[in-house]
């Protein structure tokens, strides 16, 4: 009798010792942050006046681009990149130099624009390290404040096919170019069709439908702070003799409109 007692008086310490056990707590589930937001650390832009036995570097930045540090680092790089391959002709040939065919470096950034939207800076200079003449240096650097970005063209126009239609406008204006200044000069007949022959097929060399050829471009101011249409440059050599400079052509807003990204299009005055 005190056996079948023992056991339900067992059962019921037993259950109570089951309530009275902590119950663990949830195991927390890790969720991932997002990573903190930095800005981009700052620049400096520093002019540069640089006088070796063997080179000279003179190098005068813009006042705009400290404001955007995505820009100045872009400025600040192609900089550095031709100072460094001047250094490095000069350090490669040996000896010093004479004064007659001292290395020079003249690089100079000017502002464009800056508009909320768009900041612009144009990279021109010359870069020599022997031979006739120097070499050209040109660059443009269209700045998105709002997207902390480089425009490019690829960005621009990033459908393939629409470079055909915009090499054609470009073309035409640059051949148009080039048949007066034929015109202003005293050639034979002769030697104006080989120059024409030459120089146009430069041209058509230098504008292949596609983004490597249209790389350089800047923005022209319109009303409102919209862009009238964007100016495309091409450096000496690359649609015409060195003799011909830099060269350029200006496309409207309402021919660009059509070819190039919708996310671009607010930037454009369209009237």
């Amino acid at each position: 009798m005190h056996r079948l007692l023992i056991i339900p008086v067992f059962a019921l310490a037993l259950a109570a010792c089951e309530r009275e056990k902590p119950v663990p707590a949830p195991t927390a589930v890790a969720t991932a942050e997002p990573a903190p937001v930095t800005a981009a650390p700052p620049v400096g832009l520093q002019d540069v006046v640089e006088s070796q036995p063997g080179y000279m570097v003179g190098i005068t930045f813009p006042k705009s681009a400290t404001r955007y540090p995505g820009l100045a680092a872009d400025i600040k790089a192609y900089a550095d990149a031709a100072r460094a391959e001047l250094v490095a002709a000069a350090q490669g040939r040996g000896g010093d130099g004479g004064a007659a065919d001292l290395y020079d470096l003249s690089l100079t950034f000017t502002d464009v624009m800056e508009t909320p939207d768009v900041v612009a800076v144009s990279a021109d200079g010359s870069s020599y390290t022997g031979g006739a003449h120097g070499k050209p240096l040109l660059e443009r650097f269209v700045w998105l404040p709002r997207q902390n970005r480089r425009l490019t063209a690829e960005r621009l126009v990033p459908d393939a096919k629409n470079w055909k239609p915009l090499s054609d406008l470009v073309r035409e204006q640059l051949h148009t170019a080039l048949s007066q200044r034929l015109d202003a000069d005293e050639l034979t007949p002769e030697e104006r069709a080989e120059v024409a022959r030459s120089a146009g097929r430069m041209i058509d060399q230098g504008t292949t439908p596609n983004a490597t050829s249209f790389r350089q471009f800047e923005p022209v101011p319109g009303p409102g702070g919209k862009l009238a249409g964007l100016k495309f440059v091409f450096p000496p050599y690359q649609v015409g003799p060195y003799s011909d400079g830099v060269q350029s052509v200006q496309l409207p807003a309402s021919a660009l409109l059509p070819l190039i990204a919708a996310e671009y299009r607010d930037l454009f005055a369209t009237k």
